[in-house]
């Protein structure tokens, strides 16, 4: 049995054995996560090189990334932030046609590069600590679930961020809501002092309420 044959064999065993524990960890890991199984990190670092394993994103590992769904993807890497926006939008059904990427509101002391990834293509929108806690629900979402702005807080995210938006889907979010039969005015009115879009609430939403 010549060398190099029991060193691919190992290979392959070590292989074996990191998917299984990906897959046992609900398909990502972070590179902490792999410290647990005492494998040298450029054991890890050549699986990804030679194609065995991919990198989503600094820090992150899967075994093929066709796994998931981009719904999935979010859910998993970005646990703790709240989805925004159209995105948000088009999670209410308020807007019939999926927006390309995700807009995520995050805590501003998040680190940057966390974004910084090819697919899913994601807008993270920094936002104060605080603000994050206001109006906050969790729905389910892929196989997991995410966080996301109750539909009050949401249009007056929407009024505030209203140049951050594509106008088409901006005008049809805001009409969905008007025409929404569960929506209240009166918690509209206190987010939208809370978010300081009063005004613009009053002039673009209020004479339908």
């Amino acid at each position: 049995m010549s060398d190099s044959y029991v060193i691919n064999e190992k290979r392959e065993l070590i292989l074996d054995r990191v998917k299984e524990f990906i897959y046992q960890n609900g398909g990502v890991v972070k590179k902490s996560q792999l410290k647990e199984l005492d494998i040298d990190y450029r054991r890890i670092l050549d699986f990804v090189e030679r194609g065995d394993l991919v990198r989503i994103k600094n820090g992150y590992y899967t075994v093929r990334i066709s796994d998931f769904s981009e719904d999935e993807l979010i859910a998993k890497l970005f646990p703790d932030c709240v989805l925004n926006l159209e995105s948000a939008l088009f999670s209410y059904g308020y807007i019939n046609k999926k927006p390309y990427g995700w807009k995520l509101s995050v805590d501003k002391n998040t680190s940057k590069s966390r974004f910084k990834l090819d697919y899913p293509q994601v807008t993270p929108l920094y936002a104060e600590p605080d603000t994050l806690e206001l109006g906050v629900l969790e729905i389910s979402f892929g196989s997991g679930t995410m966080h996301i702005f109750e539909k009050e807080r949401l249009v007056c995210e929407c009024l505030k961020y209203e140049d951050k938006m594509e106008r088409e889907l901006f005008q049809q979010g805001l009409f969905s809501y008007i025409q929404d039969s569960q929506k209240d005015a009166a918690k509209l009115m206190k987010y939208a002092r809370e978010r300081k879009v009063v005004k613009k609430v009053q002039s673009m939403i209020g004479v339908w309420l």
